[in-house]
């Protein structure tokens, strides 16, 4: 297939971003899949910092971190992605290769816990300070829930107002599909 489901291709996009000994941030931790992949490209050498909100996504993800073995190059932090900046340490700032977030719910659980606008553009515009030049941030944009429209909102007039000699930003999405499909916005430093 030429034209890649969105969580497919938010796993191409960091593939091709994410070296061995690398940092990354995981966002949205949820049951670990994105993390897991973080940390199996930046091995050994690297580290990837990994935030939730719920405890449930924290404990999901540190048990599939630990049963491939990946646990040590990894943070999992119990909080909200829009304290990034608290977390991560002054040596790793400005040397974050990439990010992915998963906006929306955790699938499976309680779907009033949701990313909020301002904690999202908060913890996005941190992380783009801590980006170094070629980096990557991939934004994953569920928004058929309650409060996904003001977020999606939000973060379009966000990053269409990001500066185009610093940032390219892609929006790949199918617009074909019935409901409320996901798309991803991905910014560039550069």
């Amino acid at each position: 297939m030429i034209l890649h489901r969105i969580v497919d291709y938010s796993h191409i996009l960091m593939k091709q971003a994410v070296n061995k000994g690398d940092i990354a941030i995981d966002g949205t931790c949820g049951n670990g899949h994105d993390t897991l992949l973080l940390a199996e490209l930046v091995g050994g050498g690297g580290h990837v910092y990994a935030f939730d909100i719920q405890s449930e996504a924290v404990r999901k993800t540190r048990d599939r971190l630990s049963a491939e073995k990946v646990l040590d190059q990894t943070t999992v932090i119990h909080d909200s992605h829009g304290k990034v900046e608290d977390y991560i340490p002054e040596k790793h700032k400005g040397n974050v290769q990439a990010a992915i977030f998963n906006l929306g719910y955790l699938p499976g659980s309680d779907k009033s816990v949701v990313t909020t606008p301002d904690e999202t553009i908060a913890s996005v515009t941190n992380v783009l300070s801590s980006l170094k030049k070629g980096g990557l941030v991939v934004l994953v944009v569920y928004h058929g829930h309650p409060g996904g429209s003001e977020e999606k909102d939000a973060l379009l007039e966000y990053v269409t107002s990001l500066n185009q000699k610093e940032y390219h930003v892609l929006n790949y999405g199918f617009i074909n599909q019935k409901r409320t499909p996901p798309f991803i916005l991905a910014i560039e430093k550069h």
